[in-house]
């Protein structure tokens, strides 16, 4: 208990806060600076320190530089992944795509489709956009492959196809509002089941 105690009481280091508000004032700068229309290409370290109100040292002593400050913001962008729990694979499946294109930071909107130029024009880019999106991508792989063991979907899907079917449309919806009379709400589960009718064990 005495141990329990002397840590709790311990005074923090007095540098640890402004720590804390510095990290966050960066990745806010980097993302106001997005969505209000900077490209990748000519975001500059300069503009978010200015932006952040701090030096460009503050930064690059908590970044090796742009792409790996870049790849903290977009992660804080979309959020914390879901998390599916494994209880029923429709269920998790719902959970994944309803939460693709889905951002509570109203930023998103403005930000994420400006990125397809950059992922496009740069390698880059593009392996960041893959560092990104790898993991979400990771959890679907293993619920499509939960579902083939549990002998409920067909053992000769293509898991990567798959995969491909179930996002492909709710990027095109939720990202470039392809058809603005689809509607956003029930749009995941038909997605879902529409995939599921095709790829059930039979």
């Amino acid at each position: 208990m005495s141990d329990m105690t002397s840590t709790a009481d311990a005074p923090r280091s007095p540098g640890r806060p402004r720590s804390i508000r510095a990290d966050e004032a960066i990745i806010e700068a980097t993302l106001d600076l997005l969505a209000e229309g900077s490209t990748i290409e000519a975001l500059s370290i300069e503009a978010i320190a200015t932006r952040a109100g701090v030096g460009k040292a503050t930064i690059y002593r908590r970044w090796a530089g742009k792409d790996a400050l870049l790849l903290d913001a977009l992660r804080r962008l979309k959020g914390v992944m879901p998390q599916p729990a494994g209880d029923s694979v429709r269920d998790d499946l719902l959970l994944l795509v309803g939460a693709i294109g889905q951002n509570a930071d109203p930023r998103a909107s403005k930000i994420m489709p400006c990125l397809v130029p950059a992922v496009n024009r740069s390698p880059d880019q593009f392996q960041l956009y893959q560092n990104i999106i790898a993991p979400r991508r990771q959890l679907m792989r293993e619920v499509l492959r939960r579902g083939i063991e549990e002998g409920l979907l067909r053992a000769d899907i293509d898991v990567e196809v798959t995969m491909a079917l179930l996002t492909g449309p709710m990027l095109i919806q939720r990202v470039l509002q392809w058809n603005p009379d689809l509607d956003g709400r029930k749009l995941p589960a038909q997605v879902v089941d529409t995939v599921l009718d095709g790829i059930r064990a039979r």
